[in-house]
């Protein structure tokens, strides 16, 4: 597959849990996030929830699904503890193994996607942990996940499946700490545990991700990539990895519509078109000079189909939710997304290619009004009501 051919879609909420996406597995708890799920329940019923989870939310039925739709590759996000090392929690490896059976048997590819770290990279739900972020600080951590990234290069780098893996999902800087006001938005059950939480600094990131490159790429074949995490500043890795030696390296950023809004993006269909060309592309084209970019997560979700402001993205789990405004139509939802899907596809080919987030969304387990238009988070969906047009096959290897 070429590196800049990538039509893709993520596992969320497969391997690692968002509460948001699949509230029903969090029943009978106060647990916000994955860390705090197994202290509310006996291990009985921790484990047969996990287990059931996951041989029920991705199957080989999903595979051919996707494959339909015309995408080529899956982002798969895996915890720390996929290897069943780090109790309570529960290893994933099989479930892995799986998805690169059902991979290679629809020709397709998987970005291996380490989607958490002990303590946090960034402080968000799905960084395993709300409200604390202190990886960065914790060096006997940090050796942990070079082995744990090791040994999934020595597992799947010679597999056929194997797109790339990524080091690390969403690092955040300390500038982006304060902008999203993580602490607050994010509240902390252990507000001891939480002391101490902050961004990393550039250097830190940047001697991560050199040291979890050489403990990568010696393992993967000639064709694998590693991705690097842009840390949300797309531009600040001009002069990162310049040297010979680092082969293959292609840069992730996430773009969402939401986080254009708090940017002071207008709520407006005309308005959205504008910040994509403006700056989703622009910014994507200048850095395609440098590395191959891929957006590796998007989707087509906005405040303005919601019929209100949706505050970046806050749902009723995370946030006090404003009242629909106005009611928005079916026929209005079909023209705002189809827009929305153009535009941000001709910025991702400015690229190397994108993966949308997520396929899969369980918004029919929740109930009122404060969901309406969650349902653009799911490619599924999107593609079965017409809002996601499908990929074309012809274009492939």
């Amino acid at each position: 597959m070429r590196i800049d051919n990538i039509k893709g879609v993520n596992l969320g909420n497969w391997l690692v849990l968002e509460k948001w996406m699949s509230p029903q597995l969090f029943a009978g708890t106060t647990a916000e996030d994955e860390y705090y799920l197994p202290t509310q329940l006996s291990p009985e019923v921790y484990e047969a929830r996990i287990r059931t989870h996951r041989a029920e939310y991705i199957t080989e039925r999903d595979f051919i699904k996707i494959r339909s739709m015309g995408l080529n590759t899956v982002r798969i996000p895996v915890p720390y503890f996929l290897f069943g090392d780090r109790p309570p929690f529960i290893g994933c490896v099989d479930e892995l193994d799986r998805a690169f059976e059902w991979a290679e048997r629809y020709g397709m590819k998987i970005l291996i996607d380490l989607h958490t770290a002990p303590d946090s990279q960034n402080g968000f739900d799905n960084g395993g942990i709300s409200g604390v972020c202190k990886f960065f600080q914790e060096p006997e951590e940090i050796q942990f996940v070079y082995t744990v990234l090791e040994r999934l290069a020595v597992r799947y780098g010679q597999r056929e499946g194997l797109w790339g893996i990524e080091i690390l999902n969403e690092p955040i800087s300390q500038v982006m700490w304060d902008h999203m006001h993580t602490s607050s938005r994010y509240a902390a059950v252990d507000a001891k545990k939480a002391e101490g939480s902050r961004g990393y600094e550039t250097a830190e990131l940047r001697e991560f991700y050199l040291t979890a490159y050489d403990h990568i790429q010696p393992h993967l074949a000639a064709d694998k990539v590693v991705v690097i995490h842009d840390g949300f500043d797309i531009k600040a890795w001009k002069d990162f990895m310049r040297e010979e030696k680092y082969s293959n390296v292609v840069l992730d950023t996430h773009q969402y519509l939401m986080v254009a809004e708090s940017m002071g993006c207008e709520q407006t269909l005309s308005g959205y078109e504008a910040f994509i060309a403006e700056h989703f592309a622009r910014d994507i084209e200048e850095m395609q000079q440098y590395f191959p970019v891929i957006c590796g997560e998007w989707c087509l979700f906005n405040s303005l189909a919601c019929g209100r402001d949706t505050k970046g993205g806050q749902t009723e789990l995370n946030g006090d939710m404003e009242q629909i405004t106005r009611e928005v139509t079916d026929e209005e939802k079909l023209d705002i997304y189809r827009a929305l899907d153009k535009a941000q596809k001709a910025a991702w080919s400015k690229g190397s290619g994108y993966f949308y987030w997520s396929y899969k969304l369980l918004v029919d387990t929740t109930d009122g009004d404060a969901w309406k238009g969650w349902d653009a988070w799911d490619l599924g969906r999107c593609h079965d009501f017409g809002w996601f047009e499908t990929e074309s096959r012809d274009r492939e290897d």
